[in-house]
Formats: structure tokens, C-alpha cells, sequence
């Protein structure tokens, strides 16, 4: 380790080749295609060198990366726009004269705090297409960027389009002439996504991982190729957000004509914020999400093993859910009220449309309609688990009509397929709604992919944008630990449900037909004690009666008339 005052170079081995890098005053030496890792501060800049570039090298890719603080790679010691890029994932082309054998740029950060690097700068021969060779977007004349962007709902990623090669003494190929395929145009974009561990949201598993996503044979063999996009289609791409997943994207430019490759800047990203006070990525679930998904949990659990028992809990449960739903959608849609109100309004909302299903099924006691209810539930969550597959990346369901109708007709199919077996549907939706309750708890205090089984149609619900994002999650060990934990609980309670029914009545008498034939009875019935206790009117009287003399001033004794003289 050798410390100076502009820079401090950290080298080890993990596993890749690492670059010796000489520290003279402030000067960094790579060598090409091999990692190196350094640290730097403040002032600004640090020079840079790549010398014994190979004849046969056309242009070459320098790229730097940290984890969440900026640092800017820049042509020339004085900043310009169109020759210096800065971020936390950037990086330069450099187009080689003919006998050049030495490039120098420069490094550094405007950063109060040390900010660790990783670096690499990367060949590629005339005959490889150049990424950001036809850039009329950015500011930087051929940029091999990926620029990202992400909300709540979406991620997106930009590039410029790529330019075909051409050797060191020739002029580049015209972007915009022709569009055969002679010309940019025959290039194809294959976009990669790449998942961080979960739950990691170290400095030292991004830097790591990150080599995987840098070169061309590396980024096929880690990653997940997401789309392919022809030199015709606008080079943006949408990806569902992933909050406190990390997230590596790159895209590969490959020309078919020569059957050659070459992979852009590696860009990544969290979905939220290290240094923000509200949405931090190390304290992601709130206080009011925590409190609401524990104490819906703890119902949903019960409902897995008892629902089926205790109707009227059941159905409180399921208008729960059904209004709840609805009602945080359309509040959420027409007003900006803050996350934390809205979530308030909702269980509100959500007690309000359990009371009224209860009271629907006491004082008119229909079936049909309380297990529609039931089944549009479990309809919705098996039309969400079938959008969650990559049937929900199908190019023809971006479509917000053919989603909606589509979706619509899965969660009817449901309580239809199921019209003659009510009491099979009604403990398969408590068995899978209520154990699935228990996830979305989990989520609450850890990262996990199973939440979003739901939270993706809610997403598509409440953003119109959303439809255009790619939905794909990382499926890790704690997803399979989750998912067994879920699978368990939700066979358990159907099984035990479905023996403890085993010769009972499918489903209880009509409440308000019981109270009716119980109150005539009563009042025919002399023998009944019961029969002679007043009506509610008289003994509410009675009482109020009773507590009205408990305030009264009393009354002296004796005489209460003058007497007369």
C-alpha cells in the first residue's frame, strides 16, 4: 500500500488480473484489460497513463466506478462538457492515431469523503463496432455511457447508438447517410441485467461484482440477457425499481455482418439513496408499513388455519382487502396526501369494507355474493403469480387494455371454475391469501422478490408508465426459504382446514334468520326466563333512570311548608 496526498492505490487479488499501478506525485499507470483498485480525494485532478498500446488496438474504453459517490474521467486537465464525464459508473472512449502507443487522461473527485474506485481500460480492434459512435444526445462526442434514471415504480436506462468500426488512418463511417446494411443501422443492442446478492448493500461486493459486467464474454456468461433491440428502435428500456437491490445493467453492440462484439459502460443503481435522511437504502421499511403489514400478518395467519370456521372473520378479511385495495389506489391517484396518511385512510377504509361484508351476510345471509368476493381474491392473486412469470414481459401485455382485460378474465375464471365446490374455494383462498400475508410482512423487514407478486400490479395500477417497465427479480436463497416457509404454512392450513370440516355444514345458517326465529321463540314462550326480561328500550331507560337519581341532591327530612303564625 503506498499513501500520498492526492491518491491512495489499493491493490489485491480477487480473483482478476490487477494492474500495477507506479505512484509518482499524482499519477496513476493502468495496464490494459486489467482491474485496478485506487482511492481518491480531493484536489482535483489526478493524472492518468495507459502506455504500450498494441498496434492492432483500434480505440480503447476507460471506465471508473464507485459505489454512490461521483467522480469525473476527463480528456483534458480543465473541464469541458464535451470532454469529461462524471458519475459514479463512467467512463471515455479513446480513438488511436496511427503509431500511438500512450493515452493519459485524468481522475478525480469534488467529494468531501475518500471515494473508492475501480478501473479498467479496455481494447478493441477495427473490426468492433465503437458503443456511442453516433451520439446526438449527450454532450461527449462518441459517449460510451449507459445514463440511468429511477423512481418508485421504474428504472430507465439510455444510450446512444453505436457506430461501426474502421481502422486507425480511416475516417469514421457516416452515422445518418444510408440506412442499409452498410451503415449503423445493421447493429443490434442486447441489454443485460445483473442482481447483487440481497440484503448486500456493501461497497465491496458492488466493486467485485461490477467486473463481471465489464467485458463482452463475461457480462454472457453472468448476466441475464433482457431484450434485444434492433439500430431501428429507440435505444431506452425500462426496468421495474428494486428498492435496496442492486441492480447492474449493460448492453452489448453486436454486428452481425462481422460477427463482432462490444459491451458499453456497466451502469448500476439501488433505487434509493446512501446519503438521503428519507428512503435511505439501509433503513428502507417505515415505522407505518412495518406496524400495518405485522398486525394484517398476524390476521392472514389466523385466517390460514381458522378462516374457514370463524366466517364472519373471514369475511372481514376479504373486504378488507378488496376495499382497501381499491381505495389506496384511487387516493393515491387523486390527491398527493404523504405515504403515511394514505396508509392510515386506508386500513380505515379497509376495516370499513370488512364491517360491511359482515353485515351484508348477517342481515341478508347471500352466499353467491360473499363467495364472489371470496373468489375475486384469489383470482387476483393467481392472475398477479401468472403476470409475475415472464409471461408478463410479452411485448403484447405493455398494452394497458390487452393487460386489464386479460387480468380481468383470470380473476373471474376463478369463482367460476370453483361455483360448484364453494367450500374448497373458500379454504383454498384462506389456505394462499392468508398465508401470503406472512410475506409481505417479511418484505417489510427484508428484501424479498415474492412481495412483488402483488406490489406489480399495484405498481401498474397507480402509474400509467409502468406498463413500458420490464418486470424481472432476482431469485435467491432467501426467496427459497421464504417461499418453502409459505408453501408450508398454506398446505398446513388448507389441509388441516379441509379435515376439521370433514361432515360439518359447508358453510353457517343465515345469522338474521337465527335471531328472528330465536326472538319469536322467546316471546312465546313463557317458561323462558328470558320471556320476562323487558325490551331494550325500557331497560336502557331503567338505567339511565339509575344514573340520574346517583346525581340528584337529596332532600332534607321533616318539614318542607312554612309554618304559620
Amino acid at each position: 500500500v503506498c499513501h500520498h496526498s492526492l491518491a491512495t492505490i489499493f491493490l489485491f487479488e480477487i480473483g482478476f488480473p490487477m494492474a500495477q499501478v507506479n505512484l509518482k506525485l499524482s499519477f496513476l499507470e493502468f495496464s490494459v484489460g486489467k482491474f485496478t483498485y485506487f482511492e481518491l480525494n480531493r484536489p482535483f485532478p489526478v493524472e492518468a497513463a495507459l502506455h504500450q498500446i498494441s498496434s492492432n488496438v483500434t480505440f480503447l474504453i476507460f471506465q471508473i466506478h464507485s459505489q454512490y459517490q461521483n467522480t469525473t474521467v476527463s480528456f483534458t486537465k480543465t473541464l469541458l462538457p464535451n470532454a469529461s464525464e462524471t458519475g459514479n459508473d463512467g467512463g471515455l472512449v479513446f480513438t488511436l492515431r496511427p503509431e500511438q502507443t500512450v493515452c493519459t487522461w485524468y481522475l478525480g473527485t469534488e467529494d468531501t469523503k475518500p471515494v473508492k474506485n475501480v478501473a479498467i481500460p479496455l481494447p478493441y480492434s477495427e473490426g468492433d463496432p465503437i458503443p456511442g459512435g453516433c451520439n446526438l444526445e449527450f454532450d461527449l462526442d462518441i459517449d460510451p455511457n449507459i445514463y440511468l434514471d429511477y423512481n418508485f415504480f421504474e428504472t430507465t436506462i439510455k444510450f446512444a447508438p453505436a457506430n461501426l468500426g474502421y481502422a486507425r488512418d480511416e475516417e469514421p463511417p457516416s452515422c445518418d447517410v444510408g440506412t442499409g446494411q452498410d451503415f449503423r443501422w445493421r447493429l443490434q443492442y442486447d441489454v443485460y441485467q445483473y442482481f447483487l446478492p440481497e440484503n448486500d448493500l456493501t461497497e465491496a461486493a458492488l466493486l467485485w461484482h461490477l467486473q463481471r459486467m465489464a467485458q463482452v464474454p463475461q457480462v454472457k456468461a453472468s448476466a441475464v440477457k433482457v431484450i434485444t433491440l434492433t439500430g431501428n428502435e429507440k435505444t431506452t428500456v425500462s426496468f421495474s425499481s428494486l428498492p435496496g437491490q442492486g441492480v447492474i445493467y449493460n448492453v452489448i453492440v453486436w454486428d452481425p455482418a462481422l460477427n463482432t462484439s462490444a459491451a458499453y459502460i456497466p451502469v448500476h443503481t439501488y433505487a434509493c439513496s446512501f446519503e438521503s435522511a428519507e428512503g435511505n437504502c439501509a433503513s428502507l421499511g417505515r415505522l407505518s408499513t412495518k406496524v400495518f403489514s405485522t398486525l394484517f400478518a398476524l390476521l392472514g395467519l389466523f385466517i390460514c388455519f381458522f378462516g374457514h370456521r370463524f366466517w364472519k372473520t373471514e369475511l372481514f378479511f376479504i373486504g378488507f382487502i378488496f376495499l382497501g385495495f381499491f381505495f389506496y389506489i384511487l387516493i393515491t391517484r387523486l390527491t398527493s396526501l404523504k405515504y403515511d396518511v394514505r396508509l392510515v385512510l386506508t386500513a380505515v377504509a379497509g376495516s370499513a369494507g370488512g364491517v360491511l361484508l359482515v353485515a351484508a351476510w348477517w342481515r341478508f345471509g347471500t352466499l353467491l355474493l360473499c363467495m364472489l368476493c371470496v373468489g375475486l381474491v384469489l383470482g387476483f392473486f393467481i392472475a398477479s403469480g401468472a403476470f409475475f412469470t415472464p409471461l408478463g414481459n410479452l411485448k403484447v401485455f405493455h398494452d394497458d387494455g390487452v393487460f386489464w382485460v386479460t387480468f380481468s378474465c383470470i380473476a373471474l375464471l376463478i369463482p367460476v371454475v370453483f361455483m360448484g365446490c364453494l367450500r374448497i374455494l373458500n379454504i383454498l383462498t384462506c389456505g394462499v391469501v392468508g398465508s401470503y400475508s406472512v410475506v409481505l410482512a417479511v418484505d417489510s423487514y427484508m428484501y424479498t422478490s415474492l412481495s412483488y407478486i402483488t406490489l406489480n400490479v399495484l405498481r401498474r395500477a397507480l402509474n400509467t408508465d409502468f406498463r413500458r417497465a420490464y418486470l424481472s427479480v432476482p431469485f435467491q436463497t432467501n426467496d427459497f426459504i421464504i417461499l418453502t416457509v409459505w408453501g408450508m404454512l398454506a398446505v398446513s392450513g388448507i389441509t388441516l382446514q379441509i379435515r376439521r370440516e370433514r361432515g360439518q355444514p359447508p358453510f353457517p345458517p343465515h345469522p338474521y334468520k337465527l335471531w328472528k326465529q330465536e326472538r319469536e321463540r322467546r316471546v312465546t314462550n313463557i317458561l323462558d326466563p328470558s320471556y320476562h326480561t323487558p325490551p331494550l328500550r325500557e331497560r336502557l331507560y331503567g338505567r339511565l333512570t339509575q344514573i340520574k337519581e346517583l346525581f340528584r341532591k337529596g332532600q332534607p327530612a321533616g318539614e318542607r311548608t312554612p309554618l304559620l303564625l
